[in-house]
């Protein structure tokens, strides 16, 4: 645009020359060797103008003539040069798509065509094929020769860092990185991995450093450096905590400058204030951060910030925080904790029923069982909410590469990224159904909560009560007879007498009833109404004992299956087994009836 221009007013300086010389005419007269030659002012003029031009055409052409051959040579080379480009070109673009064989021709042209010494992408079109066909050894040795080369090097520790990474050598990957990082750190990857070594050894003063060189290089964004140097120094505030705590303070709260809601930082500098015993301001940080986003071991540290505090100090400093952020799962959680410390079990199970409505996770569930079992006792109830527990959402912990830990820390240690750690829910966790994620679950609890001490019966009556439903009339009325003698015996005091003989008497039959009447029946004189019902059973057992004289085999192998007769009826080994008829008839109706 600017040639055309600049033509554009020669040309007008041109018409304006000869405009003015047309309204201004006049000869032109010469007299040379006697000979007078007289012409036109515009004629004299234009013939000097060609006179010039032809002066310089017949230059041109004399010095064309003369530096022809170099003009020749330059021209064939610069060919040749543009070839061999385009054969560089063409066998990267191939060894980018893995066509060894073209890659490997267009190498062959291009070291025919170009000079390597000349021209560096020969190198990277030679590594490059090296690597596709499976020649590392020359390739590493390609990226060496090119790490010595400045014009190169970055490209060279670039590949052999890879290399080192492919086989496992982190330790060389690392000093590659380092090397690379030191002379240009503005290349991202050097400059990451170098970060992240420096990181898990715990040079946090050159991870910062390096840090700060990437920023001003602006190789990261603003928002993402003040991000990672708030975990760094987090990260060295804690490694100072025990030796330097006011250093470690000074650090957590540069961290909060460029995070003010980072939870580890404030955590980390409430902790250095208290070692330096000044628990006004280890309060301040942590309110704080608590009314932007409350946090549970943040809540924890608060209450717990004074060691000579009682349970009910504990609680008020707990009201404190839920005043700063109420309505809050977090904070109504901290209060019951606080609440179930104090004994303050009416409260306690307020807040703990709240934070359930609003989040029905595992640990409000666990501290409602925490409630039952110190202010109740009852362990039906406290399995109840054991079982709640169980089907709840898991609390939110600090998860990083799907590694879960209790404690915040500033690189991952599966991957050793940073600030990869996040304060959420577990991963594996199923998603509750929104109709059972509301507060409809804890309803659905409380309604199905057993009483306090409900239903609770022994097993033996249970399982008597049950026996007794499905027992035909004489087995109840057998039943109950055996009860009643079981309840006499219990008020009788103790005879000394064998436990055969007792059955006996409770297991009479019609038979031996005479002698019965001389021992005081203290069944009937406790109950007199069931008179009616032991007639019935008495009347009732010499048919039991008829069916038993007709079916003598029957009770011979029920005598075999006892286990109580078997082997010894009963008794010791040393007992030589005599007995009367009596007695082994009445064992054996003992465990007819039972």
């Amino acid at each position: 645009m600017l040639r055309l221009l600049f033509f554009a007013i020669i040309v007008l300086a041109f018409g304006l020359g000869f405009s003015w010389f047309a309204d201004r005419p006049g000869e032109l007269s010469l007299q040379w060797q006697g000979q007078l030659f007289q012409t036109p002012l515009t004629t004299a003029l234009v013939l000097l103008i060609a006179l010039i031009v032809a002066v310089m055409v017949i230059w041109w052409l004399i010095s064309a003539i003369w530096t022809s051959p170099n003009s020749v040579r330059r021209y064939f080379r610069a060919r040749k040069r543009d070839r061999g480009y385009q054969a560089i070109s063409t066998g990267l673009i191939a060894a980018g798509s893995g066509n060894l064989v073209l890659a490997r021709k267009m190498s062959t042209r291009a070291h025919a065509l170009l000079r390597a010494d000349q021209e560096p992408l020969i190198h990277v079109l030679d590594a490059q094929v090296a690597l596709i066909a499976g020649n590392h050894d020359d390739a590493r040795r390609l990226f060496e020769s090119m790490s010595e080369d400045p014009e190169t090097e970055e490209l060279g520790l670039r590949g052999l860092y890879l290399e080192a990474k492919r086989l496992g050598a982190d330790e060389a990957a690392q000093q590659y990185a380092e090397r690379a990082a030191d002379k240009a750190p503005y290349l991202a990857w050097a400059a990451q991995a170098t970060l992240e070594t420096r990181t898990r050894q715990g040079r946090w003063d050159d991870a910062i450093r390096l840090l700060d060189q990437q920023r001003a290089a602006k190789v990261t964004n603003k928002q993402k450096s003040a991000r990672l140097k708030a975990v760094l120094l987090t990260a060295r505030a804690e490694s100072k905590l025990e030796t330097e705590p006011k250093a470690a303070a000074a650090d957590a709260l540069q961290a909060l400058k460029l995070r003010d809601d980072f939870q580890p930082a404030a955590i980390i500098a409430a902790k250095a204030y208290l070692a330096q015993g000044n628990v006004r301001k280890s309060a301040g940080v942590l309110e704080m951060v608590w009314k932007k986003e409350p946090h549970p071991q943040i809540g924890t540290l608060y209450i717990r910030a004074r060691g000579g505090d009682t349970a009910v100090d504990r609680l008020k400093r707990a009201e404190k925080l839920e005043a700063l952020k109420p309505n809050n799962p977090v904070s109504l959680l901290l209060v019951a904790r606080a609440a179930l410390d104090a004994r303050e079990f009416s409260k306690a199970r307020q807040k703990a029923e709240a934070t359930a409505r609003m989040a029905p996770r595992e640990s409000a569930f666990l501290l409602l069982a925490d409630i039952e079992e110190v202010e109740t006792g009852d362990q039906g109830r406290v399995r109840h909410w054991m079982a709640q527990a169980l089907k709840a959402e898991r609390d939110p912990t600090w998860v990083a590469d799907g590694l879960v830990s209790e404690y915040w820390r500033p690189f991952s240690p599966a991957t050793g990224k940073i600030d990869v750690f996040e304060w959420k829910t577990p991963y594996g966790e199923v998603e509750t159904p929104l109709e059972e994620g509301t507060s409809s679950r804890l309803d659905a609890a409380l309604k199905s909560l057993p009483p306090i001490g409900g239903a609770r019966r022994d097993d033996k009556d249970t399982v008597e009560e049950t026996k007794s439903d499905k027992q035909p009339e004489t087995a109840k009325v057998v039943e109950h007879d055996i009860k009643t003698t079981e309840k006499s015996e219990a008020t009788e005091p103790e005879s000394g007498e064998p436990h055969q003989e007792r059955s006996t008497k409770k297991t009479e039959t019609p038979e031996t009833a005479p002698e019965a009447e001389n021992t005081p029946d203290h069944s009937s004189a406790e109950k007199p109404d069931h008179s009616e019902e032991t007639k019935r059973s008495q009347k009732s057992e010499p048919s039991i004992k008829a069916d038993e004289a007709a079916e003598p085999e029957t009770e011979q192998d029920d005598e075999r299956e006892d286990p109580v007769l078997s082997p010894f009826g009963g008794r010791s080994p040393d007992d030589p087994g005599v007995s009367s008829d009596e007695d082994v008839e009445a064992e054996r109706k003992k465990h007819r009836y039972f």
